[in-house]
């Protein structure tokens, strides 16, 4: 059985990991995500970037046989970066943005295997469609604080599922952890799927 070190606070992850079986290990990394030194990165370079310094950042805590996953998701709209509107006046600009329209939700992954001292990182990108939202409703969600702290505020598996009208890729993706992408990167290293889940 391999030891997980999930890198993230995100309680979406740790539930997608846990619902595939997996119980990680959560270290919060404390990374700050909105670093100026990010701001010259495409939103698809900067998840890969903000993984990879998540996982880094724990490395030093994590037992010496585990394995880390880092992740980072971002909405792209329009060839920018939406990430977490942070306070209510963002969230409704936000979601007046994005009514009616589509971006591509993209989530980077960071594998450190600490044992083999091999480090991977993968992208899962999935395109995002919204339907046209009421000011009513749009005021309804944002109230109710959900968007506020989510990657282009809003989730697939919460309160903005009414607004999202198709999606073309991985679903667990978009939740912010694509377990199919997981699967793959853990064979890679040269591990089974099963090996990963807590027995």
């Amino acid at each position: 059985m391999i030891e997980l070190i999930l890198a993230s606070s995100s309680p979406s992850r740790l539930r997608l990991l846990e619902s595939a079986g997996i119980k990680p290990t959560v270290l919060v990394s404390g990374v700050d995500e909105e670093g100026e030194e990010f701001d010259s990165l495409s939103p698809s370079e900067l998840v890969i970037a903000l993984a990879i310094l998540k996982a880094h950042t724990v490395k030093d805590k994590a037992p010496d046989n585990s394995i880390i996953l880092g992740c980072d998701s971002t909405f792209e709209f329009e060839g920018k970066s939406l990430g977490k509107p942070g306070n209510r006046e963002n969230a409704i600009t936000r979601c007046k943005q994005l009514s009616g329209k589509s971006g591509y939700l993209h989530t980077g992954h960071c594998l450190i295997d600490l044992k083999q001292g091999i480090e991977l990182s993968e992208r899962s990108t999935a395109k995002v469609e919204f339907a046209q939202m009421s000011d009513a409703e749009i005021l309804d969600y944002v109230d109710s604080g959900e968007p506020l702290n989510v990657a282009g505020g809003f989730t697939l598996d919460g309160l903005s599922a009414p607004f999202i009208t198709n999606i073309e890729g991985d679903p667990s993706g978009i939740i912010g952890l694509s377990l199919p992408l997981l699967r793959k990167m853990i064979i890679t290293l040269g591990y089974s799927w099963p090996e990963l889940k807590n027995k």
